[in-house]
């Protein structure tokens, strides 16, 4: 009986499928972050785009705690490629809305994801997937704030720098409930 349950969890569920894609969104959202911030690097936005780079690592670490969990549970990992990028922008706000509609495509992934999990009875992903739920509510915020604060702002630039140095530049500690990431975190 046991044996028959270990060779269960080898099998190719819809949950690991759908994990193995979002392996790819997570490492397309990191690549387009790395394009938004070198667009608003040469835009001689520095607080923006040293947000946006920390926001590449922090998608790149997503990516990498999903394969994390495949190789704690003895599943394929596989590291895909991924789609393309936007490298041209007209604008700040095209950045941040682009950025918005980005996090609120994987906050549909993510909650497609766990969903899946639920439904196939798979409580090792449906518990996984739970940090991710959370960490997607943070990310629609934080893009939905600076989204505001961008419009907000017109064309002075500087009143959004401010705002990114003094609110989001702070930095927050560590997760201590953050799933591990495959190679350590960066």
């Amino acid at each position: 009986m046991i044996a028959a349950n270990l060779d269960h969890m080898t099998d190719e569920t819809k949950f690991h499928a759908l994990l193995r894609d979002q392996v790819r969104s997570e490492f397309t959202a990191s690549q387009q972050y790395t394009a938004i911030a070198v667009w608003l690097d040469d835009q001689d936005l520095p607080q923006l785009a040293a947000h946006f780079y920390a926001q590449a690592l922090e998608e790149r670490n997503h990516a990498m705690s999903m394969v994390q969990y495949m190789l704690d549970n003895d599943l394929q990992a596989t590291i895909p490629g991924i789609d393309a990028v936007k490298n041209d922008f007209s604008s700040v706000e095209d950045v941040v809305s682009l950025a918005l509609t980005q996090e609120k495509q994987v906050t549909e992934q993510i909650t497609t994801l766990a969903r899946t999990a639920r439904d196939e009875g798979d409580y090792l992903g449906e518990q996984f997937m739970q940090w991710f739920l959370k960490e997607q509510v943070e990310e629609v915020a934080s893009m939905t704030t600076l989204l505001t604060i961008v419009r907000r702002a017109g064309d002075d630039l500087f009143h959004i720098e401010d705002f990114v140095a003094r609110e989001l530049a702070k930095g927050e500690p560590a997760d201590a409930t953050a799933p591990a990431v495959a190679g350590g975190r960066v």
